[in-house]
C-alpha cells in the first residue's frame, strides 16, 4: 500500500508504510494514514478533513482480495464518518494464482473482483501486457476519484512468471500454465516491439536501456552492500527518566473551569432528564478537593479537556464510545426533543486543540489497524481506540501483533496508540471477562510498550495526561485494563486534590498497613478490580499482618518501585501474587520470573487465583461467585504448612 499527499509547499509526497508478510494487514493502516495527513487538528472544535490532500493507493493479491476478511473491513470504512479517505484506489496484482492455488479453489465469484461490487465501486479489467491500457485505467481511476471521492477498483490480470517467490517451481502444480508462461514474451520485450514497429524508438534503443539501468541497479546494489546496516534506522531513545518525570497535575480552580465549560450546553438544548440528574451531581465534585467525589468519568472528562488545553489534539473511536458500552461516559449528548448532537469537548472554551469523537463499524482489526496508521502518520496527536469489551481486542490479535507491539523492532516506528480495554471478572462469562492481559506482556521486550491496570480515577487521569506530554519525547503503545463494575464504585473515586496534587504511581501501597509496618507477615501483590474484592472482604479487618498492595503499571516494571514497598516491611515473611484469571492467564506467568528474580529467596512467592483454563472465564454466575469468594478466602488464609509456589483452586468447588 501506498499513500500520495500534497505538502504544505506543494511538494508530492509518497509514503510507502511498511507491511508485513500477513496479507493485507496494512490495507487500514494506509487508509489511517491517508486520513491523518487530510485533517486540520490546529484549531479548536470539529478537525478540519480536506480529503482532495491525499490518495491512498493499495495493491492486493488476487487471492487475498476475496480471502483477507480485512479488506472487507477496509472496504465499509471509506464512507463512515471519522474514516472517509476521500476514496482508495485498489489494484489487484491478479496472477491467476494464490501460491499454487487457482481462482476457483480460492474465490466463489467469478473474477476475483467481485466482492467489491457489493460496494458498488467501479472495477476495470486489463491486460497487464498492454501498458498504454494500464495508463489509461490509472487515469480513469484518479478522475473519478477526484470527482466523487469513493473507492476505485483496477484488476490487473496478469502472470507471475518465476512463482510465488522467484525460487519456485511452479510448473510442479500449473504444468500447462507455465508451458505458456515459458514462451509467452514479457512486458518489457512487447512493448519494445511496439515502439520499434512504430518507429518511436531505433531497434538497438531498448536492449541499451536494459543495459543501462541494469548497470545502474548493480551499481547500487554494490554501494548497499558495503554500508552494511548503515541504514537501518531504530528510533532514538528517549531522555532519561521522560515518564516519571511527566507533569500531569493540574490545579484544583483549572479543573473548576473545566468542567463548568463541559456542563455548559446550547441555548435551547434538551438534556435527557435521566443524564440532568448525572450532569447536577457533576457540578458539585470539585467543591470540597478533600471528598472523594471524582469517579471515572468525570477524570476522563478533566484528562481530555485538559490535554486540548494544553494544545494536543485528541482522536476517540471504539464501538459506542460516544456513550460508552456501559453508559459512563455521554461525551456526545443528544437533544431529547430533536436527537441534535452537542460535544462539548468540541465547544471546550480553553481549548487550543481539535476534539474528534466517532462510534466505529462494529470491527476491530480494521479500525485498530486504521488508528495505528492515524498516529504514525500525526504522531504529536493523541489516538485512543476503546474495546466494547476487552475480549474483542481479540478480533485485532495481527494488528497488535504485527504493527503496534513490533514495529519498533522491525521498522523503527514510534506509535503511541492508546488501546481501552474494559477488563474484569463480574461472572458474566468467557466472553465479557478478559482483555487478554497475558498476550500484552508475552510481547512486552525492549520497552516497546505500557501496560496498566489501574484502579482509581485518579490514576487514570494522570496516566492520560502523562501519555499526551509523552506523545513526541517518549511515545510508547499504552494498553489500558479499564473497569466494568467500578466505573461507579465509590473505591475508585478519588479526591480533587489528587488530580491537582499528584501524579501516576505504578504501585498503589495499602497506607493503613503501612503505618503499622512493622506487624505485616504477608503481601499480597494484585492487579486491578480483584484489589476492591481484597480491601472491601470481612476478612481483612481480623488480619492485620496481611497488606496489599495493587500494581498499576504491569509494563515496564518499575523495579525500584517495588523494592522499596517491600523494604518497608522489615519483618515480611511471604509475598502472594492475587489475580482473577486462571493461572494460565492474566500477570501471573509473566509476573513470577521477575518477582522470583528480584527478591531473590529472600521470601516465598505463591500464587492464588483460578486454576489454569482453556476458557478465560465460568459459564456460571453461581461457579464465578463461588471461586471469586474462595480466592478471597485463601488470600487472607493462614499459610500453608509446606509452602507451595502455586497455590491453585479447583474449577469446581
Amino acid at each position: 500500500g501506498a499513500r500520495v499527499a500534497v505538502s504544505a509547499s506543494g511538494e508530492l509526497v509518497i509514503s510507502l508504510p511498511p507491511n508485513p508478510s500477513h496479507l493485507e494487514f496494512v490495507d487500514p493502516v494506509v487508509v489511517g494514514m491517508a486520513r491523518a495527513a487530510a485533517t486540520d487538528v490546529s484549531r479548536p472544535g470539529a478537525p478540519r478533513v480536506d480529503l482532495g490532500r491525499t490518495l491512498p493507493i493499495l495493491i492486493h493479491g488476487d487471492a487475498a482480495f476475496p480471502g483477507q476478511g480485512i479488506v472487507a473491513e477496509t472496504l465499509n470504512l471509506a464512507l463512515l464518518p471519522g474514516y472517509n479517505a476521500g476514496g482508495t484506489v485498489h489494484i489487484i496484482s491478479n496472477n491467476q494464482l494464490g501460491f499454487t492455488a487457482t481462482g476457483k479453489q480460492s474465490y466463489s465469484t467469478s473474477y476475483a473482483s467481485g466482492m467489491a461490487r457489493g460496494f458498488k465501486i467501479p472495477i476495470v479489467h486489463v491486460n497487464a501486457d498492454a501498458p498504454e491500457c494500464c495508463i489509461e485505467a490509472a487515469r480513469l481511476a484518479a478522475a473519478y476519484r477526484t470527482k466523487f471521492q469513493r473507492d476505485f477498483l483496477i484488476d490487473l490480470i496478469g502472470y507471475r512468471r518465476h512463482g510465488h517467490n522467484e525460487g519456485d517451481e511452479p510448473s510442479f502444480t500449473q504444468p500447462v500454465m507455465y508451458r505458456r508462461i515459458a514462451s509467452h514474451p514479457t512486458v518489457r520485450e512487447q512493448w519494445a516491439a511496439a515502439l520499434t514497429s512504430r518507429g518511436t524508438a531505433l531497434p538497438e534503443s531498448p536492449e541499451a536501456m536494459v543495459q543501462r539501468h541494469s548497470t545502474a541497479l548493480e551499481q547500487a546494489l554494490v554501494e548497499a552492500q558495503k554500508s552494511g546496516d548503515r541504514f537501518q534506522r531504530y528510533p532514538e531513545p528517549p531522555p532519561r527518566g521522560a515518564a516519571r518525570h511527566a507533569h500531569t497535575a493540574v490545579s484544583v480552580d483549572r479543573l473548576r473551569a473545566l468542567n463548568n465549560s463541559l456542563l455548559d450546553v446550547p441555548s435551547g438544548f434538551i438534556v435527557h432528564r435521566k443524564l440532568e440528574r448525572i450532569r447536577d451531581r457533576r457540578r458539585g465534585i470539585l467543591d470540597d478537593p478533600s471528598a472523594r467525589t471524582v469517579d471515572w468519568a468525570a477524570a476522563e472528562d478533566l484528562a481530555l479537556a485538559s490535554v486540548l488545553e494544553d494544545g494536543v489534539s485528541i482522536r476517540l473511536t471504539g464501538e459506542d464510545v460516544e456513550r460508552g458500552t456501559f453508559s459512563h461516559r455521554h461525551a456526545v449528548l443528544h437533544d431529547a426533543e430533536t436527537g441534535r448532537r452537542h460535544v462539548p469537548l468540541q465547544v471546550l472554551s480553553q481549548s487550543r486543540a481539535a476534539f474528534e469523537i466517532h462510534n466505529s463499524p462494529l470491527t476491530e482489526s480494521a479500525t485498530v489497524g486504521f488508528e495505528f496508521g492515524y498516529n504514525v502518520q500525526e504522531p504529536a496527536r493523541l489516538v485512543i481506540w476503546e474495546a466494547q469489551y476487552g475480549d474483542f481486542i481479540n478480533g485485532a490479535q495481527v494488528i497488535i501483533d504485527e504493527f503496534i507491539t513490533s514495529g519498533r523492532a522491525k521498522w523503527g516506528l514510534t506509535p503511541s496508540l492508546v488501546l481501552l480495554l474494559p477488563h474484569g471478572y463480574e461472572g458474566q462469562g468467557p466472553d465479557h471477562s478478559s482483555a487478554r492481559l497475558e498476550r500484552f506482556l508475552e510481547a512486552a521486550a525492549d520497552i516497546n510498550l505500557r501496560v496498566a491496570n489501574c484502579t482509581t480515577s485518579a490514576q487514570y487521569f494522570h496516566l492520560l495526561r502523562r501519555q499526551a506530554a509523552l506523545l513526541v519525547t517518549d511515545p510508547l503503545p499504552l494498553v489500558v485494563l479499564t473497569p466494568k463494575s467500578l466505573l461507579r464504585h465509590p473505591m475508585v473515586a478519588s479526591r480533587p486534590l489528587d488530580l491537582a496534587e499528584g501524579r501516576w504511581q505504578p504501585f498503589l501501597i495499602d497506607t493503613e498497613r503501612q503505618a503499622q509496618a512493622g506487624g505485616v507477615r504477608r503481601l499480597l501483590l494484585c492487579s486491578g478490580k480483584v484489589y476492591v474484592d481484597l480491601v472491601s472482604s470481612e476478612l481483612r479487618a481480623t488480619t492485620p499482618e496481611i497488606a496489599i498492595c495493587r500494581v498499576e503499571q504491569l509494563y515496564p516494571f518499575a523495579w525500584s518501585d517495588l523494592q522499596q514497598i517491600v523494604g518497608s516491611f522489615p519483618a515480611l515473611e511471604e509475598v502472594v501474587w492475587v489475580q482473577e484469571e486462571p493461572e494460565n492467564m492474566g500477570a501471573w506467568t509473566f509476573i513470577r520470573p521477575l518477582l522470583e528474580d528480584a527478591f531473590e529467596g529472600r521470601w516465598p512467592l505463591r500464587y492464588v487465583g483460578r486454576a489454569r483454563s482453556a476458557s478465560p472465564s465460568e459459564g456460571s454466575m453461581g461457579w464465578h461467585t463461588m471461586n471469586q469468594k474462595t480466592l478471597v478466602t485463601e488470600a487472607f488464609a493462614p499459610a500453608p504448612a509446606t509452602r507451595q509456589t502455586s497455590m491453585v483452586l479447583s474449577k469446581q468447588i
